[in-house]
C-alpha cells in the first residue's frame, strides 16, 4: 500500500531504506526543489532511518501535473498519504518553504492522533506567524526572480545561464514562492511533539529571533541551533542536520550542536 510503505506513490519517494523497524523521516523540499535534493540526507541517515522525501507536482517526473500554489493543499495531500503510517516513529523535516509545509502536516497528524510523530525539524524558515513586508517575489519579472535565486546561493550558477532550463524551472519557482508568500497561519492547538529549529547564521530569509519564534508552536521540547552559512547552509552540513533528525527519532531530544550566539 503506497500510503504505508512509500512505494508507488507519486507524492512520497523512498530515498534510503532503513533497517527493519527503523524510524522514518519524511523530508519536504524548498521552493522550486524536488525530492532528489535530499539524496545526500538519505546517504547520511540510511540505514539508521528509513528516509523518504516529498515530490511536489509539476517537476521532474511529475512535470505534466498541475502545480499547487497553496501550502494548505500541499499539506493536505501529504497528510492523506502519511495518515496510515502507524507502525514506526516518524520525524518530519522541512527546509525553507518545506518547513512550513511540514509544520502544517504535523498539525494535521497530531489532530488525527494515530501516527507516532516524535519530532519536527524546521530549517531556514521563520516561524509561521511572522510575515515580512517584502514577500512579493512571486510577482516580480523573470530577471528579478533569477536574481533572487542567485542571491540565495543554492543553485548551480550554470543552470541560471541556461535559457531552456530556466523556461522549465522558473514557473515552478514562481509557483512555490506564491504558495509560501500567500500562506497565512490559521490559529489552532500547538503541537505537542518536540520541535527543533535550524538556521544558517547569515540567512537573509530568517533571522535568529524569527526562527526562535517556532518555540511558540509546540508544548513539547524546543531547541534552536545555528550553523555558519546562508540560506542553504545545510548543503555543507547535511551530516549535522541528519544527526538532529536522528536524535529526535531516538529520544525526542536533539544532540548538542552550535547554539545561536547569545542564546
Amino acid at each position: 500500500m503506497a500510503a504505508t510503505d512509500g512505494e508507488g506513490d507519486a507524492w512520497i519517494r523512498r530515498l534510503g531504506p532503513g533497517a527493519p523497524g527503523a524510524a522514518r523521516v519524511v523530508a519536504f523540499p524548498h521552493a522550486g526543489g524536488s525530492a532528489n535534493v535530499y539524496l545526500p540526507l538519505a546517504r547520511s541517515l540510511s540505514p539508521e532511518m528509513d528516509v523518504f522525501a516529498v515530490q511536489y507536482p509539476g517537476r521532474q517526473d511529475r512535470m505534466a501535473e498541475q502545480l499547487i500554489d497553496n501550502v494548505p493543499e500541499l499539506a493536505q495531500q501529504v497528510f492523506r498519504r502519511l495518515v496510515s503510517w502507524t507502525r514506526s516513529p516518524l520525524v518530519l523535516f522541512g527546509h525553507s518553504m518545506g518547513a512550513t509545509v511540514a509544520f502544517e502536516v504535523a498539525r494535521r497528524l497530531e489532530q488525527f492522533g494515530s501516527v507516532p510523530l516524535v519530532g519536527l525539524v524546521v530549517s531556514g524558515r521563520r516561524a509561521p506567524t511572522i510575515q515580512r513586508d517584502d514577500e512579493d517575489v512571486h510577482r516580480r519579472d523573470d530577471s528579478e526572480l533569477v536574481a533572487e535565486i542567485r542571491t540565495l546561493n543554492g543553485t548551480d550558477p550554470a543552470f541560471l545561464e541556461d535559457e531552456e532550463l530556466l523556461r522549465m524551472i522558473l514557473p515552478v519557482v514562481r509557483n512555490d514562492y506564491r504558495a509560501i508568500e500567500t500562506y497565512r497561519y490559521q490559529s489552532g492547538p500547538r503541537l505537542s511533539c518536540p520541535l527543533t529549529a535550524l538556521l544558517g547564521d547569515a540567512d537573509p530569509k530568517a533571522g535568529i529571533d524569527e526562527a526562535m519564534g517556532w518555540r511558540d508552536h509546540t508544548t513539547g521540547a524546543f531547541h534552536f541551533l545555528s550553523y555558519p552559512g546562508g540560506h542553504f547552509y545545510l548543503n555543507d552540513r547535511i551530516d549535522a542536520v541528519g544527526r538532529q533528525i536522528a536524535s529526535l527519532a531516538v529520544a525526542g531530544q536533539p544532540v548538542t550542536g552550535q547554539p545561536a550566539q547569545g542564546r
